[in-house]
């Protein structure tokens, strides 16, 4: 049937599938932009909070509403917190995420001894770090196990990956700033093992902590 024979009735179906579907995309993309991104964790660093494959829920509304092309905070709520896991554009190549636990917020001190962490002074008791490599790096090798005081700076964020001996991150490159944060992992909705070709069942709907 050619276009000049469809009834007013079909073309009534027509545009209101039509605007189902625009209404539909403009949806998930407002979502998707302001509210809640999937990530997909390729990498080690954050083992065993994270493991290659999980597939991560992300919420982007609490630190704020942000300008998706600046990064600039519009509506504040809250900033990030020591602890908190997070997704953010990677300093060096910001077309690229990145996922790492915060350690230092604005005014922090941060020294790391013999791969322990200080703050402000204080050693920190992370049940969450993992060391698989029993050599200590001196600091005037790298910084992975050594690494003398810095002082976080206003509107920046110091973060490392949990799987501490394999992490590129805040050692290596200093610094996040608090506009290229995306924001806070918050729940696990699905776990690929491809060395096995399995499900990780038992991760499913695992809060990110």
């Amino acid at each position: 049937m050619s276009k000049r024979n469809r009834s007013p009735k079909q073309k009534s179906t027509l545009r209101e599938y039509a605007e189902a579907i625009l209404i539909a995309l403009l949806l998930a993309l407002f979502i998707r932009t302001f509210v809640v991104q999937a990530f997909k964790i390729p990498s080690g660093s954050m083992m065993n909070t994270l493991l290659i494959g999980d597939h991560i829920l992300v919420n982007k509304f609490i630190y704020g509403v942000k300008n998706p092309f600046t990064g600039t905070t519009w509506i504040p709520f809250k900033n990030p917190q020591r602890k908190d896991v997070i997704v953010f554009k990677y300093p060096v190549n910001p077309k690229q995420d990145y996922i790492k636990r915060v350690v230092g917020v604005p005014g922090d001190t941060i020294e790391i001894r013999d791969k322990k962490l200080y703050v402000n002074g204080e050693l920190q008791n992370e049940e969450y770090a993992i060391y698989l490599d029993s050599r200590v790096i001196p600091g005037s090798v790298q910084k992975r196990d050594n690494m003398d005081p810095i002082t976080v700076p206003e509107q920046s964020l110091f973060v490392m990956g949990d799987n501490r001996d394999n992490s590129y991150d805040s050692r290596f490159w200093n610094f996040v700033d608090f506009s290229a944060v995306k924001g806070k992992a918050f729940i696990l909705y699905w776990s690929w093992d491809r060395e096995n070709f399995s499900v990780r069942w038992n991760r499913l709907a695992d809060l990110v902590n």
